[in-house]
């Protein structure tokens, strides 16, 4: 369910760049001026995206489309991923100390997000001891951070890629400014202006697509975090919960001899 949302989202955000840019391709052969005051943002966006030429411009709009989409997943991911740590720990104990182990497997069982697989995973080796109980928690608990932190990296990606693309597009530009100047045999600010505004455009689209994505980044680094901090909490508990229960066994196994 996770990777058909996650893939609807890649496929809308493609469908809507791609038109966008069909649509800009079409235009571009217009010569018509408009005032900037009477265009719309899309207009002025559209018209920018041309004049920073469709190659670079549209690496970059690729960055910016498979960013969100990754960031989107994850995000939702996350979402449902998350569970109440309270109140899981609670019925886990209450399930604990009325029904058993088993009844407390049985909870975390029916229980969605990763505390409540690591709480499975812990009571699962119950009879084999504290010390395996303890590393199970941590080895599982390893497991579901790699769960969170997956697709971050391409994230990253995105981010760091973005702005490169905008500077080649930059020293492109640059160059192509020089190469007027050459073929003119004169130095005229006409000449020079149009390679300097291909050249800043990109490197300005590429800037402003790695701060979006390093916001999204951040909020989704943060989630993890807060998700992470209640799995080691969590953990801890049900280590305490485990002892209290097997010392009671004991207590109750001495009574009875």
């Amino acid at each position: 369910m996770k990777k058909l949302i996650a893939l609807v989202a890649l496929i809308m955000m493609l469908t809507i760049g791609a038109a966008n840019i069909a649509v800009a391709q079409d235009d571009a052969s217009e010569t018509v001026q408009v005032e900037q005051n009477d265009q719309g943002l899309h207009k002025v966006v559209k018209n920018k995206f041309i004049e920073g030429g469709a190659i670079f411009m549209s690496f970059v709009l690729l960055c910016l489309i498979l960013g969100l989409a990754f960031s989107i997943e994850r995000i939702i991911y996350l979402g449902l991923a998350s569970s109440n740590k309270k109140k899981l720990v609670a019925k886990v104990e209450d399930a604990l100390e009325n029904g058993g182990v088993e009844s407390a497997k049985e909870v975390a069982r029916n229980t969605r997000g990763p505390l409540a697989s690591i709480f499975y995973q812990g009571l699962d080796r119950y009879d084999q001891g504290i010390e395996m109980v303890e590393k199970s928690v941590v080895s599982y608990g390893g497991v579901q951070m790699g769960r969170l932190e997956k697709g971050l990296s391409w994230i990253g990606l995105f981010i760091a890629l973005a702005p490169m693309l905008g500077f080649m597009g930059t020293v492109i530009g640059m160059i192509g400014a020089f190469d007027n100047i050459q073929a003119a045999g004169n130095i005229s600010a006409t000449i020079v202006a149009g390679g300097i505004k291909v050249a800043l455009i990109t490197t300005v689209s590429g800037l402003i697509v790695a701060i979006i994505l390093q916001v999204f980044y951040n909020l989704i680094v943060s989630m993890i975090d807060s998700q992470v901090n209640d799995m080691e909490d969590a953990s801890i508990s049900l280590l305490d919960m485990i002892v209290k229960h097997k010392a009671k066994n004991v207590d109750r196994v001495v009574v009875t001899h």
